[in-house]
């Protein structure tokens, strides 16, 4: 997990557009939309719409997912602002975080939570060449089988903001579909949504991702991007794209947990049944 993370704070870099789906940019004619429309936004959706297993439906414009922000423009702001957004949790790294800072305006910036910590940990592995499609995707099945305890304390944090009701809430880190995608997964299946939307949400990174925005524009930046021309496509693909395969292993750490999932989410999240109840009532409708 340790090279992974190190990879992927660098992986909004220039690429080739035809190597990886790019972000859908037609916005659509209806009052709730999955992806906002913004100028500088990184597959920033809304967890809204989605059916629960009891009939009940995610509420709209509550719960966010996105990757870095540091490319909004003023015109993005504005939205978010129009929308509420009254807390951020970020999940980026302190270099991730200091290398593309978002400079929210002082009349829209929501409370904004975020850890220091370092992914610069034994990724060399990875940067190499010749690494073949089965090499990057046994690094990312890995890297997701520690990801949910790894970012546990963050995960945690982000369903207090929610259970105390500090929203609407949005979730971040790079490219927004690793350690959000982990998140959105957990937010998801807490209120009931079946597995299989679950997994369809988290696999529309696929489409919405967009490697090509978001660069910071350091060295670092570049002899990343250079290293991932050199790389085949379908390994490149495998590790700057989501596979339903890397986020099964984050369920199966999770179950694997003493008292399983419900274990998990009790002593790695503090999500009791009343913390449960209370996140269903309060982002729940009847459809």
């Amino acid at each position: 997990m340790r090279h992974f993370l190190a990879l992927t704070a660098l992986l909004v870099v220039t690429v080739p557009p035809a190597t990886l789906a790019v972000a859908h940019q037609a916005t659509p004619a209806v009052q709730h939309q999955r992806v906002l429309p913004l100028e500088g936004g990184q597959n920033f959706r809304d967890l809204g719409g989605y059916r629960t297993r009891d009939g009940r439906q995610v509420k709209w414009g509550l719960l966010y997912r996105s990757g870095a922000m540091n490319n909004l423009t003023d015109r993005d702001f504005r939205e978010l602002e129009a929308r509420g957004i009254r807390t951020v949790c970020d999940f980026r790294s302190t270099r991730e975080r200091n290398s593309a800072p978002v400079r929210w305006p002082g009349n829209a910036r929501p409370a904004i939570f975020a850890d220091d910590y370092s992914m610069d940990r034994d990724f060399a592995g990875l940067m190499r060449p010749n690494l073949t499609v089965e090499q990057a995707t046994e690094a990312m099945t890995a890297a997701y089988t520690q990801m949910p305890l790894r970012f546990a304390s963050q995960y945690r944090r982000m369903f207090g903001e929610l259970v105390a009701g500090r929203v609407p809430l949005a979730f971040n880190c790079s490219a927004g579909k690793d350690r959000t995608g982990i998140a959105a997964a957990l937010v998801l299946t807490v209120l009931g949504v079946p597995q299989a939307t679950v997994m369809k949400d988290y696999l529309l990174s696929n489409r919405y991702y967009d490697p090509r925005k978001g660069a910071s524009g350091t060295a670092a930046d570049d002899q990343t991007a250079a290293f991932m021309r050199r790389l085949a496509p379908d390994a490149l693909k495998a590790l700057m794209g989501v596979d339903r395969r890397y986020l099964d292993a984050a369920f199966a750490t999770m179950r694997a947990q003493p008292g399983g999932f419900d274990g998990y989410l009790r002593n790695q999240l503090g999500l009791d049944p009343a913390a449960i109840r209370t996140l269903r009532t309060r982002f729940l409708t009847r459809a």
